[in-house]
């Protein structure tokens, strides 16, 4: 018995780990600690001062709403109402003193076969027309780095501008928290030394007709984190939108909102704050109201409540939002919803769980909900599967029953990418929040760079009644057919969508 107690005590020391497995085992337990603090402080940290704005509350005559709209003509093409650009274009013109752009995408940028009108290049020419009219006019272009596809290739539009005076900054988001906290605690600690830059040489899979990558610049990309802010300002007014200067978006519907006045300066502080954490300059100041300049062609404006008065329309309140303020009045919007109201949603993505659930909750309070939604069946001429709208309006219909109700736009090959909330109350003013937020946790919780409108508008104004009319157009198709019953995108064998929707959320590897 002695004699086999010794042989298996020998085989247990035996059975030690070598040195070496030893020394892998303790490498591979301090970068799991690593890359675990670094996950935890990049989610937690501090945000760059100036991000997550909330402006003060001002009372205006007007706010100036506009939109995209296409939809088929019923012989097989389709038909677009275009007010947006056109509106920029005019705003553009109409500037003397400084003119700053904050554009997610912008770029001429497609894949190959696919034509689409120049709009990202038209806007390049009349700001270098404009800046050769005024040559003291102070442009300030801020974008995001996608445009320069990682710094793989410079984007000759943005150069252009640069030859031209035009301050440009593309967007450090580094400083941001991280949205795929996985994957950035190993981008951080091993790629984000090499930068970059170099000669790209991988196929580019935004764009086939764009500029080669480099491998480095994919990794760049991989963390998913984006200024996707959308807005024009000039010293006459801002414009807050939902739409991207960009070739391949040139037929997407979006909303905007045309605002003058002292949220101008407001909107310049935000800007301001990006250019400080992305190595940018001082942008201008609004010195106060300016006459706004003659358009070339005032009746353009179609499509927008320009031009109202306060006896038509009453004071409205106006609140300039970014980041994680947007999601603060989000919440409290849909919270403070009663029955009798009626919430309006037009939606490109909708994924957030803290929406969801009080999209839910009002319906039970007895709120009437009714969503447009789009079926995320195109990118750019690509096919998607449906993530992640479709899994989610399954679960908000099996959780609300009768009191939600949702309807798909009817897109080709475009998208529906619209951003916007308004609730008609049934007593008090109506609440109304747009801009460039889709309602997901990347665009609402502090890790995108994103702007919206806030307006609190009296039931019967003309901002309420132009809201009521595009909702009601699209719901009811009201001259063509703009939106589709839910059952268009209904299937039966969502689970599989729903499991992978909920492990892209769990993880982060999504792009909304």
């Amino acid at each position: 018995m002695a004699s086999l107690f010794k042989n298996n005590t020998a085989a247990s020391k035996n059975r030690k780990p070598k040195p070496w497995l030893r020394r892998v085992l303790l490498i591979l337990l301090l970068l799991i600690m690593w890359l675990s603090a670094v996950m935890v402080y990049q989610t937690h940290k501090r945000l760059p001062q100036g991000v997550s704005y909330e402006s003060p509350v001002y009372s205006v005559d007007t706010t100036d709403f506009l939109y995209d709209l296409t939809y088929p003509d019923g012989h097989g093409g389709f038909q677009q109402e275009r007010h947006i650009y056109d509106r920029m274009l005019q705003m553009i013109g109409e500037a003397r003193q400084f003119i700053v752009l904050d554009l997610f995408l912008f770029n001429d940028y497609v894949h190959k076969g696919q034509t689409y009108p120049d709009i990202s290049g038209g806007l390049t020419r009349k700001l270098l027309e404009q800046k050769r009219k005024y040559p003291k006019l102070d442009i300030v272009f801020i974008t995001d780095e996608i445009n320069t596809n990682y710094d793989s290739a410079p984007n000759h539009l943005l150069e252009e501008l640069k030859q031209a005076g035009a301050q440009v900054i593309i967007t450090d988001v580094n400083p941001l928290r991280d949205s795929t906290p996985a994957y950035s605690a190993v981008w951080r600690t091993f790629f984000q030394w090499f930068g970059q830059s170099g000669t790209g040489w991988i196929p580019n899979l935004m764009a086939s007709n764009g500029p080669d990558i480099t491998a480095r610049s994919y990794l760049k990309l991989l963390n998913v984190k984006a200024n996707h802010r959308k807005v024009l300002a000039t010293e006459n007014s801002a414009l807050i939108s939902s739409g991207n200067v960009h070739n391949a978006s040139a037929f997407h519907s979006n909303i905007a909102f045309e605002v003058s006045g002292p949220v101008i300066q407001d909107i310049l502080n935000s800007e301001q704050a990006v250019a400080n954490f992305s190595g940018g300059g001082r942008l201008p100041k609004w010195t106060g109201s300016q006459a706004r300049g003659q358009s070339d062609n005032p009746q353009s404006r179609t499509g927008s409540t320009a031009g109202k008065t306060a006896s038509e329309s009453g004071k409205l309140q106006i609140r300039y939002l970014t980041e994680g303020k947007i999601y603060t009045y989000l919440l409290k919007a849909i919270q403070d919803s009663q029955k009798g109201d009626t919430l309006w949603m037009g939606m490109f993505y909708l994924a957030d769980t803290k929406v969801m659930n009080e999209l839910v909750a009002a319906g039970e309070r007895g709120v009437q909900l009714r969503l447009i939604l789009d079926p995320n069946q195109n990118a750019f001429g690509q096919e998607k599967i449906g993530l992640p709208n479709r899994p989610v309006t399954e679960e908000l219909l099996a959780r609300s029953g009768s009191a939600m109700q949702i309807r798909w736009y009817n897109t080709t090959q475009e998208q529906y990418h619209t951003k916007l909330l308004y609730i008609a109350k049934a007593q008090g003013p109506s609440v109304i929040l747009g801009g460039s937020a889709n309602f997901t946790s990347r665009n609402l919780d502090d890790l995108n760079l994103e702007n919206d409108l806030w307006i609190s508008a009296p039931r019967g104004s003309q901002l309420t009644r132009s809201l009521d009319q595009y909702f009601e157009r699209i719901w009811y198709n009201q001259g063509a057919d703009y939106s589709l019953d839910y059952s268009a995108y209904h299937e039966k064998a969502v689970w599989f969508k729903d499991v992978l929707f909920r492990l892209q959320k769990a993880l982060g590897f999504t792009t909304y």
